[in-house]
């Protein structure tokens, strides 16, 4: 059955200031480009970790797109600072969830229940070792209390307020990936 909070294109999205782990604030939406809400699972995730690092890796050709990158973790400021603050973009601590139900992003155990899933936290736990003493890596595979049974989300939304574009994971690793946030950011325009 779906979830009858989830949001669909054409949704608007009020506009709220954030504050991100670094006490910045950030404005969803951005007044100018498309914002890309990600909504992540735990702070020491290792598939979260790695997902992320490809939109790092990638992040002039997504801000030279127009696209600002907010991503939202279920876990409290102090478990992600560290890390997460090497990111280049805004990362909200949301331990109460508050967005997360704002948006219809739900927890399943389904998140554990695929293959996919599975291969790419060894393929996140393995990037972890071998970047051990890098701060970017600290704290990957560590718990902070929080389930692992989150779902990750993709909203895509336009200065206006619009959701242009959604996507809620079936599993732990089903989310778009930086060539599909593109394709989707060309596709409309």
């Amino acid at each position: 059955m779906r979830n009858p909070g989830r949001l669909s294109t054409g949704a608007t999205i009020p506009a709220h200031e954030l504050e991100t782990i670094t006490g910045s604030s950030v404005s969803v939406p951005v007044p100018r480009g498309r914002t890309h809400l990600q909504f992540r699972r735990f702070a020491g995730c290792p598939i979260c970790s790695l997902h992320l690092h490809s939109f790092a890796d990638r992040h002039e050709q997504l801000t030279d797109a127009g696209i600002t990158e907010v991503v939202f973790f279920h876990s409290p400021a102090d478990a992600l600072r560290g890390y997460q603050t090497v990111l280049p973009f805004a990362v909200v601590a949301d331990p109460d969830k508050v967005h997360y139900r704002r948006f219809g992003v739900e927890r399943s155990w389904r998140s554990l229940a695929s293959l996919r899933a599975w291969s790419a936290a060894v393929r996140g736990y393995r990037a972890a070792l071998r970047h051990r003493r890098d701060p970017a890596y600290a704290g990957v595979g560590s718990t902070d209390g929080t389930t692992h049974l989150g779902l990750p989300a993709d909203f895509l939304i336009d200065p206006d307020g619009s959701l242009v574009a959604v996507h809620y994971g079936r599993h732990a690793d089903d989310q778009w990936s930086v060539d599909e946030l593109l394709s989707i950011d060309r596709s409309l325009g």
